[in-house]
């Protein structure tokens, strides 16, 4: 009796984009100076706070429809979508002049609006592109494994992310190091600010190329075109859901206290790196700490995988 050859689930193409997706789409250079970067361009903390409110409450409000709309006009195009969004997203604050702080907070308004779209774009339609390609050519059980190697990438990925975003934001490491190689350089912050945010805008760039490499699974679950009519569809579906949600107010409850706690949890975390300055830490150090939280993620998924 002659059994299946086992096939590794790394060389179905769509696995390989899948991780490479995940770890450009999520390896933010600015994550570990994310509020000093905010207030360095001239906002204040309580804009900053409406920022973060404004970013939550778009990924809540795009969540119901983006899934909708991957069912309807296909989880690659969502996907790509996500990313384009992304690039936009980036480019718009890597490139704008410091100038009137009322139109800085404008285009960092539709900064955090963009990348709550972005997210809700991309949530749960990559993995589910993923899993529907690895359950057509390999081995579904082998979902675990693809899950434990995607979360070790995913910490390099942050700790290289977290080091190299903080080592670049201060300019005073910078002036070090120009200054060893024998080079007359002078940094400014004006100058070193932007640099965490031209490295993922070319991250971003590098997530776009990936998605349209991916191919779209035949789960039967998408059509290969869209129309008028299927759109509208996707819409109905979120207006419908949005008044059942306003007509049960358990479920209403539910979400605006998840929202409050996200929001109250997100500030405690993402305030960090202006704490970290406020006790006069160098920026570059800022990473280190962020890295250190991130290598668990290349001890977890052995310890998960022993517990289950």
């Amino acid at each position: 009796m002659s059994t299946a050859p086992y096939r590794s689930p790394f060389s179905i193409p769509n696995i390989r984009l899948f991780i490479t997706f995940k770890v450009l789409f999520n390896s933010r250079f600015y994550y570990p100076v994310f509020t000093i970067l905010f207030l360095d361009f001239g906002l204040t903390v309580a804009q900053f706070a409406i920022l973060n409110a404004v970013w939550a409450a778009t990924i809540v409000l795009a969540e119901v429809p983006s899934g909708a709309l991957a069912d309807i006009i296909g989880r690659k195009r969502l996907l790509v979508f996500a990313t384009f969004t992304m690039i936009f997203e980036i480019g718009i604050i890597s490139f704008v002049p410091k100038t009137d702080p009322s139109v800085i907070f404008i285009i960092f308004l539709v900064n955090r609006v963009l990348s709550g779209l972005a997210e809700a774009a991309a949530s749960g339609a990559d993995e589910a592109i993923a899993y529907d390609s690895l359950a057509a050519k390999g081995d579904p059980d082998q979902w675990g494994r693809v899950l434990e190697v995607l979360m070790r990438f995913q910490s390099v990925g942050f700790i290289v992310a977290m080091s190299v975003g903080a080592a670049i934001y201060d300019p005073a490491l910078l002036g070090k190091i120009c200054q060893f190689f024998g080079l007359a350089v002078t940094f400014s912050q004006e100058t070193t600010m932007r640099f965490p945010l031209y490295l993922t805008f070319i991250l971003a760039v590098f997530a776009f190329i990936t998605t349209l490499r991916m191919e779209e699974p035949d789960s039967g679950s998408s059509s290969s075109g869209f129309e008028t009519k299927q759109i509208r569809q996707a819409f109905g579906l979120t207006l419908k859901a949005g008044r059942w949600i306003l007509k049960t107010p358990f479920a209403l409850s539910v979400i605006l206290f998840g929202m409050l706690f996200d929001g109250i949890i997100r500030m405690i975390i993402t305030l960090s790196s202006q704490y970290y300055r406020m006790i006069e830490l160098p920026e570059s150090t800022f990473g280190i700490i962020g890295s250190l939280v991130a290598m668990l993620g290349l001890v977890i998924p052995k310890m998960a995988k022993k517990i289950v």
